[in-house]
This record gives structure tokens, sequence and C-alpha cells, in this order.
């Protein structure tokens, strides 16, 4: 006769195995540093900065078709 199994222990043992697989993918996928946030959060502002200054105003538009 085989070895007897306490399935209570291997179930939770199993689920325990499988929570710890998918924090080790989380981490890995979205788990990033301070600094990468904040660096991240200027490379944004930088060129949400630069889109603007090159953005041509509506009413200086209006104002030059009327001409």
């Amino acid at each position: 006769m085989g070895d007897v199994i306490n399935l209570k222990r291997f179930k939770k043992r199993n689920e325990k195995e499988q929570s710890a697989k998918q924090a080790d993918a989380n981490r890995a996928r979205f788990g990033r540093t301070k600094a990468e946030r904040a660096l991240d959060e200027r490379r944004k502002n930088r060129a949400g900065d630069l889109l603007d200054q090159h953005r041509l105003d509506q009413h200086k538009l209006d104002d030059g078709d009327a001409s």
C-alpha cells in the first residue's frame, strides 16, 4: 500500500506555492522602484510641456483667418 497523504495539507501547500508564483509574477510585472516611477513621471511631464510649447492658440488662428 502507498503512503498516506493528508489531502488538506497537500491542498494548502499547493495553494501556497501557486500564490507565491503569482506574487513573483506580479512583482516582475508591476513592481517598480520609487526612482523608476519618478523618472517616468518626469519624462511624461517633459513630453507634455514640449507638446504644449508647440501648440498653436485657437484665438490666434481665428484672427489670422479673418484678415
